[in-house]
């Protein structure tokens, strides 16, 4: 049984977005490595972007960085 996490920032990833990246990873992994689609489990946690750093400073702060 495959379990695959994806992590992403919450910077406002839709409903189908997260619906196709899950049918995508499943697609994937029986393609590729014969795993049953119906025993795969696919997570997709969003982290606040105050809580993901990226070379010493948060995103939050990258992203405030970035528009000035």
């Amino acid at each position: 049984m495959p379990y695959v996490n994806i992590k992403i920032t919450d910077e406002g990833a839709t409903k189908e977005q997260k619906a196709a990246l899950i049918e995508g990873v499943t697609n994937l992994l029986a393609k590729t490595l014969g795993k049953n689609p119906a025993t795969t489990v696919v997570v997709i946690e969003e982290v606040p972007t105050q809580n993901w750093g990226i070379g010493g400073q948060s995103v939050e702060v990258l992203r405030k960085k970035a528009k000035t």
